[in-house]
């Protein structure tokens, strides 16, 4: 039982990494296009940045009060943390096996 759930996290991470994969790309450019000072503030390569990430997933993207980005950049910030939760519950649940071999067969 405990190899299903750790799948299924790997999974639900799998399945939020393809949702950033499609809103994070989409965001930068309308990012690039509306607000290029913002975009300056972020890097050059945003997409992967941890500062840019960081900025991403903390909500300070909301204080540019632009609508139309804030309709991207939320579902890549969900996403984010999807990927982030998922990866972290399955490697709780890898050391809790590793830690007690014989609970949840």
């Amino acid at each position: 039982m405990i190899l299903f759930f750790a799948l299924w996290f790997v999974a639900m991470a799998i399945a939020g990494a393809t949702a950033f994969v499609i809103f994070w790309p989409l965001s930068l450019v309308h990012l690039r296009d509306k607000h290029p000072a913002s975009k300056s503030m972020l890097g050059e390569f945003a997409f992967l940045n941890p500062k840019a990430l960081w900025w991403l997933l903390s909500g300070r993207y909301r204080a540019l009060q632009d609508r139309s980005f804030t309709g991207l950049a939320t579902p890549a910030r969900i996403s984010l943390i999807v990927i982030l939760a998922g990866l972290f519950f399955a490697a709780l649940l890898y050391v809790f096996a590793v830690l007690f071999p014989g609970v949840g067969g």
